[in-house]
Formats: structure tokens, C-alpha cells, sequence
């Protein structure tokens, strides 16, 4: 997959925060930290594992299905867009 080659580092990095968060969670349990504080970090989470997977998504249509950028098909490149929306706003919502 070109696309996660490309941009390695970024993914790599956004990869790296939420094992982060993963044992934010893992201390604060060991912790017995109150609930409250526990789901909160675990929907912080689940809202950065929401954002790799939007951008893995969306890479993934411009690199295998259609770059809107580079389509000369008007509608293409316009369902295209609108794809890469509805998908943005699904997993960041």
C-alpha cells in the first residue's frame, strides 16, 4: 500500500500516542483511578482510533479508487469528495 509508505512517519507517530493512551488507561486502572477519569481516557481513545482510521480511509480512496484532484471525470471527482466526507464526518463524530 503506497499511500501508508508515504506517509509512514505520520501514521507511525499517531500509532505511537495511542499505545500512550492505551497505558494511560492500563496505569489508571492499576491505579484505581476513579470511573469517570477512566472512561474519559478511554474515549479519548476511542476518538484517536476514530482519526487513524478516517485518514487510513480516505488515503486509501485517493490512492486506489479516485484522487478528486486528478480526476477529469467532473461527477467522479465530486462523489469522490463527497465519500472522503461522509467518512470524515462518520469516525470523527
Amino acid at each position: 500500500m503506497g499511500h501508508t509508505t508515504k506517509d509512514k512517519d505520520k501514521l507511525l507517530a499517531r500509532v505511537r500516542r495511542i499505545r500512550g493512551q492505551v497505558e494511560a488507561v492500563e496505569r489508571a486502572l492499576e491505579a484505581e483511578t476513579g470511573c469517570a477519569e477512566v472512561l474519559q481516557l478511554v474515549a479519548s481513545i476511542r476518538g484517536a482510533v476514530n482519526g487513524l482510521t478516517a485518514e487510513l480511509i480516505e488515503d486509501h480512496i485517493r490512492f486506489h479508487v479516485v484522487d478528486p484532484a486528478r480526476e477529469p471525470d467532473a461527477g467522479k471527482a465530486q462523489g469522490a469528495e463527497e465519500l472522503i466526507g461522509v467518512v470524515r464526518t462518520y469516525f470523527r463524530h
